[in-house]
């Protein structure tokens, strides 16, 4: 299938093209830069150079691709408003092209699980929303995406849990902080975090792709349920000095963080039954059990970049 994926230098948009790839898809990639062109050409996609903030760059990859894979995020004060002005191109150029030439696309959107808010019980793709601060902004995104669909857009809202792997991400700063002797865990730490593996995670948007019956909210969780202080702790044996793990009181954390020390602290449990309809089953199961790896993974990943 033709893939257009923004993105994909990114941390889980470097996971779905490497899955892509791997599955025979071609993928043109945006990129900012020649220099992030480069990589991805070397990863094997196509670049554009282009900005996700300047559609005129991208709307006629947009419409050109059977699919469009949306990854990126955009970090600026102005990202939000990015977003919106990306997606509202993105789904308007595919519409456009499906009725040009009657062949049906496929649209799916990057989310995440904060938007769910605590969860006292397991909560599914049918689960009710309550954002923090920090992520209030994505449901109004995630509904512009699933009201576009129709019988020539099948769209799809994917929720990823705390990915880990690769040597990037919140797991890998807990790694990070562990080999420097000092973990600091954002409150208690007795909330679980729903997480993911940054593999798995891209052999569930290529079976979302290629899956004609897969849309609307789709999790991504490998349901170890595991707690925060818990997964520190798994760390701190694996690494060549046990470091100290300090737990950071929420006051002096939204001090430092701000409205994302609150995301960190949410105590959530997550399943992903759409996931494993697809057929989707994590080869990682949790962070604990992957503490050896994911160690390794990030010395490599700071070896690759030394």
């Amino acid at each position: 299938m033709q893939v257009f994926l923004t993105g994909a230098t990114g941390y889980i948009g470097s996971a779905v093209l490497d899955a892509m790839i791997k599955g025979g898809h071609q993928v043109t990639a945006l990129a900012r830069d020649p220099e992030k062109a480069e990589r991805l050409a070397g990863a094997g996609a196509t670049p554009l150079v282009g900005e996700l903030g300047t559609p005129r760059t991208y709307v006629s990859a947009a419409k050109a691709a059977e699919a469009v894979v949306h990854a990126a995020l955009n970090g600026t004060s102005r990202g939000i408003a990015v977003e919106k002005q990306a997606l509202d191109t993105m789904l308007g150029a595919q519409t456009e092209a499906s009725q040009a030439d009657g062949r049906a696309r496929v649209f799916i959107y990057t989310s995440g699980v904060w938007v769910l808010g605590q969860t006292a019980r397991a909560a599914d793709e049918t689960a009710p929303l309550d954002p923090p601060p920090h992520t209030a902004w994505r449901p109004s995104h995630e509904d512009a995406v699933l009201s576009a669909f129709s019988a020539s857009l099948r769209t799809v809202v994917v929720r990823p849990g705390i990915v880990y792997g690769g040597g990037r991400g919140i797991v890998a700063e807990l790694i990070k902080d562990a080999l420097n002797g000092l973990i600091r865990v954002v409150g208690p730490g007795k909330n679980r975090w729903p997480c993911v593996y940054d593999r798995d995670l891209g052999d569930l948007y290529v079976r979302i792709l290629e899956s004609p019956t897969a849309a609307g909210i789709i999790h991504a969780s490998d349901e170890a349920d595991e707690r925060v202080m818990d997964i520190a702790e798994a760390i701190a044996e694996h690494v060549p000095q046990r470091p100290d793990i300090r737990s950071v009181p929420m006051t002096e954390a939204r001090k430092q963080l701000g409205t994302y020390a609150d995301a960190l602290a949410l105590d959530q449990k997550v399943r992903s039954p759409k996931a494993r309809a697809l057929g989707w089953t994590p080869t990682q199961s949790g962070v604990i059990h992957s503490v050896a790896r994911l160690v390794e993974e990030y010395r490599n990943s700071q070896r690759e970049r030394s």
